[in-house]
Protein backbone atom coordinates (compact mmCIF):
# COMPACT_ATOMS: atom_id res chain seq x y z
CA UNK A 1 0.00 0.00 0.00
CA UNK A 2 1.37 3.71 -0.88
CA UNK A 3 -0.26 6.99 -1.65
CA UNK A 4 0.74 8.03 -5.18
CA UNK A 5 1.21 11.83 -6.17
CA UNK A 6 -0.04 13.66 -9.24
CA UNK A 7 -2.05 10.44 -10.63
CA UNK A 8 -2.75 11.57 -14.01
CA UNK A 9 -4.20 8.54 -15.70
CA UNK A 10 -7.76 6.93 -14.41
CA UNK A 11 -8.44 5.42 -11.05
CA UNK A 12 -10.95 3.16 -9.94
CA UNK A 13 -12.62 3.85 -6.82
CA UNK A 14 -13.67 0.19 -6.45
CA UNK A 15 -10.33 -0.80 -5.80
CA UNK A 16 -8.13 2.01 -5.35
CA UNK A 17 -9.29 4.36 -2.92
CA UNK A 18 -8.63 8.19 -3.06
CA UNK A 19 -7.11 9.81 0.02
CA UNK A 20 -8.20 13.62 0.57
CA UNK A 21 -5.57 14.81 2.95
CA UNK A 22 -4.86 18.65 4.64
CA UNK A 23 -3.69 21.13 2.28
CA UNK A 24 -6.51 20.17 -0.13
CA UNK A 25 -4.50 16.99 -1.05
CA UNK A 26 -5.70 14.32 -2.76
CA UNK A 27 -4.22 10.85 -3.70
CA UNK A 28 -4.70 7.57 -5.18
CA UNK A 29 -3.63 4.73 -2.50
CA UNK A 30 -2.02 1.84 -4.44
CA UNK A 31 -1.96 -1.38 -3.13
CA UNK A 32 -5.38 -1.25 -0.85
CA UNK A 33 -7.45 -4.36 0.41
CA UNK A 34 -9.48 -5.10 3.08
CA UNK A 35 -6.71 -6.91 4.93
CA UNK A 36 -5.83 -5.74 8.80
CA UNK A 37 -1.76 -4.67 7.38
CA UNK A 38 -2.71 -3.08 4.86
CA UNK A 39 -5.11 -1.05 6.98
CA UNK A 40 -3.06 -0.38 9.65
CA UNK A 41 -0.18 1.04 6.89
CA UNK A 42 -2.87 3.29 5.39
CA UNK A 43 -3.90 4.59 8.71
CA UNK A 44 0.19 5.22 9.57
CA UNK A 45 0.80 6.85 6.43
CA UNK A 46 -2.37 9.29 6.44
CA UNK A 47 -1.93 10.31 10.59
CA UNK A 48 -0.58 13.83 10.18
CA UNK A 49 -4.40 14.59 8.52
CA UNK A 50 -6.09 13.40 11.63
CA UNK A 51 -9.61 13.88 12.24
CA UNK A 52 -9.50 16.12 8.44
CA UNK A 53 -8.28 12.65 6.17
CA UNK A 54 -11.19 11.53 4.21
CA UNK A 55 -10.95 8.30 2.37
CA UNK A 56 -12.90 8.05 -0.79
CA UNK A 57 -14.25 4.91 -2.41
CA UNK A 58 -16.88 3.30 -4.77
CA UNK A 59 -18.56 -0.16 -2.95
CA UNK A 60 -20.79 -2.74 -5.23
CA UNK A 61 -23.20 -4.71 -3.77
CA UNK A 62 -26.29 -6.86 -2.71
CA UNK A 63 -27.34 -7.87 0.38
CA UNK A 64 -27.35 -7.15 4.03
CA UNK A 65 -24.19 -5.44 5.22
CA UNK A 66 -22.70 -7.73 7.87
CA UNK A 67 -21.18 -5.55 9.75
CA UNK A 68 -21.72 -1.83 11.79
CA UNK A 69 -19.43 0.58 11.77
CA UNK A 70 -18.57 3.93 13.59
CA UNK A 71 -16.64 6.75 12.64
CA UNK A 72 -15.93 9.07 15.84
CA UNK A 73 -13.54 11.41 14.04
CA UNK A 74 -15.79 12.92 11.62
CA UNK A 75 -18.93 12.54 9.62
CA UNK A 76 -19.94 10.10 6.81
CA UNK A 77 -21.26 11.00 3.25
CA UNK A 78 -22.87 8.08 1.35
CA UNK A 79 -24.33 8.41 -1.99
CA UNK A 80 -25.89 5.85 -4.03
CA UNK A 81 -24.88 5.94 -7.45
CA UNK A 82 -27.37 2.82 -8.86
CA UNK A 83 -30.05 0.74 -7.52
CA UNK A 84 -31.28 1.10 -4.04
CA UNK A 85 -29.57 1.49 -0.42
CA UNK A 86 -31.03 1.06 3.14
CA UNK A 87 -28.49 2.77 5.88
CA UNK A 88 -29.88 2.19 9.15
CA UNK A 89 -28.63 4.09 12.27
CA UNK A 90 -28.62 3.08 16.16
CA UNK A 91 -29.84 6.31 17.72
CA UNK A 92 -29.81 5.85 21.36
CA UNK A 93 -30.84 1.99 20.57
CA UNK A 94 -33.84 2.92 18.00
CA UNK A 95 -33.27 2.44 14.92
CA UNK A 96 -33.48 5.11 12.64
CA UNK A 97 -33.38 3.75 8.23
CA UNK A 98 -32.92 6.14 5.41
CA UNK A 99 -33.77 4.74 1.99
CA UNK A 100 -31.26 6.00 -0.88
CA UNK A 101 -32.45 5.85 -4.79
CA UNK A 102 -29.38 6.87 -7.38
CA UNK A 103 -28.27 10.59 -6.69
CA UNK A 104 -29.82 10.67 -3.07
CA UNK A 105 -26.99 11.04 -0.31
CA UNK A 106 -27.25 10.93 3.63
CA UNK A 107 -25.26 11.91 6.24
CA UNK A 108 -23.86 9.07 9.16
CA UNK A 109 -23.15 11.72 12.06
CA UNK A 110 -19.47 11.21 13.79
CA UNK A 111 -19.96 8.55 16.00
CA UNK A 112 -23.32 7.31 15.30
CA UNK A 113 -23.15 3.36 15.00
CA UNK A 114 -24.60 2.50 11.22
CA UNK A 115 -25.14 -0.22 8.77
CA UNK A 116 -25.87 -0.03 4.84
CA UNK A 117 -28.04 -2.75 2.98
CA UNK A 118 -27.60 -2.85 -0.62
CA UNK A 119 -31.20 -3.96 -2.02
CA UNK A 120 -30.20 -5.98 -5.89
CA UNK A 121 -27.03 -4.61 -7.24
CA UNK A 122 -26.11 -1.37 -5.77
CA UNK A 123 -23.10 0.89 -5.94
CA UNK A 124 -22.75 3.32 -3.25
CA UNK A 125 -19.79 6.35 -3.17
CA UNK A 126 -18.80 6.87 0.47
CA UNK A 127 -16.54 9.51 1.48
CA UNK A 128 -15.79 8.50 4.86
CA UNK A 129 -13.59 10.13 8.06
CA UNK A 130 -11.35 6.91 8.98
CA UNK A 131 -9.31 7.75 11.69
CA UNK A 132 -11.09 5.09 14.78
CA UNK A 133 -13.34 3.62 12.62
CA UNK A 134 -15.14 0.57 14.74
CA UNK A 135 -16.59 -2.42 13.24
CA UNK A 136 -19.03 -4.53 15.05
CA UNK A 137 -20.44 -7.84 13.93
CA UNK A 138 -24.23 -7.65 12.92
CA UNK A 139 -25.98 -9.88 15.11
CA UNK A 140 -29.14 -9.65 17.18
CA UNK A 141 -27.80 -7.13 19.39
CA UNK A 142 -27.49 -3.14 19.39
CA UNK A 143 -23.85 -2.64 18.02
CA UNK A 144 -22.68 -0.42 21.32
CA UNK A 145 -23.15 -4.02 23.11
CA UNK A 146 -19.77 -5.58 22.43
CA UNK A 147 -20.01 -9.48 20.77
CA UNK A 148 -17.37 -11.31 19.14
CA UNK A 149 -13.47 -10.11 18.90
CA UNK A 150 -12.26 -7.00 19.81
CA UNK A 151 -11.23 -4.92 16.67
CA UNK A 152 -7.55 -4.27 16.31
CA UNK A 153 -7.33 -1.15 18.10
CA UNK A 154 -9.33 -2.43 20.96
CA UNK A 155 -6.98 -5.66 21.26
CA UNK A 156 -4.56 -6.11 24.04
Amino acid sequence: MRLVNHERNAMDLRTAPVHLGLGSRAKPVAGFTWDPEVLQAYSAAVAADGAEGRMVMIFDGDGLGDHWESHPAGDELVVCLSGSVTVTRDVDGVPDRVLLGPGEATINPAGVWHVVDMEGPTSILAITATLGTDHRPRTGTRPTERVGTPSPEEAP
